[in-house]
């Protein structure tokens, strides 16, 4: 219990101090691009969800999306969190790898949940140093709910770092998983990359 309390208090503070270091940007992005940027992804999701195709080859297809209009650098950085100041280049590589295909598989069977259905997007707003882009799921039988995105040009390209599906913020939640694998293999970083390398 001490080890997980501790771990949650340095995430925490890393995460301050993460959010303090980021840069700033002139917004050189704009609602138009931030809303342009998330259409086109929104578009790429549903005809994955309307393709019929099997669900390896799904997965497949929402890697490279999520390869082409994320910022999987950052989101992987957030997800290790203070553990990778003690890793090495060799193994802050391999767990974006890794990491890229566990994120594209587990939010990919999510996305799959709306095959008869589709995403829309509904507006965009500015938020601090980002944009967020809302949009809506509809379900086949469900009551719609909200999936949000977070886009910036922080890297100079325009790409999304943080999602919320139903309220559920993915960053925050993956640091929480990576967390929790580490943990269980007593903060050993190469057997955390290769569970993760199955799990999703």
């Amino acid at each position: 219990m001490y080890h997980f309390s501790r771990r949650n208090l340095i995430a925490t503070a890393g995460a301050a101090l993460t959010a303090l270091a980021l840069p700033v940007p002139a917004f050189a992005l704009n609602n138009a691009q931030a809303k342009g940027l998330v259409d086109n992804l929104v578009g790429e999701i549903n005809n994955v969800i309307d393709s019929g195709k099997t669900e390896a080859a799904m997965y497949g297809d929402f890697e490279r999306i999520f390869r082409k209009y994320a910022d999987l650098p950052y989101i992987a950085a957030y997800a290790m969190g203070v553990d990778a100041r003690r890793a090495s280049g060799g193994q802050k590589k391999a767990f974006t790898d890794a990491f890229t295909g566990y994120i594209s598989r587990k939010y990919g069977k999510r996305f799959r949940e709306f095959i008869g259905g589709r995403l829309e997007v509904q507006g965009v707003k500015e938020v601090k140093s980002f944009f967020q882009v809302t949009t809506i799921a509809h379900l086949r039988g469900e009551a719609p709910f909200e999936v949000d995105f977070h886009v910036s040009d922080r890297t100079g390209k325009n790409l999304f770092f943080n999602m919320y599906i139903e309220g559920i913020n993915m960053l925050l939640t993956e640091r929480e998983e990576i967390g929790a694998m580490l943990d269980r293999r007593k903060g050993n970083i190469d057997a955390m990359i290769a569970d993760l390398r199955k799990a999703g």
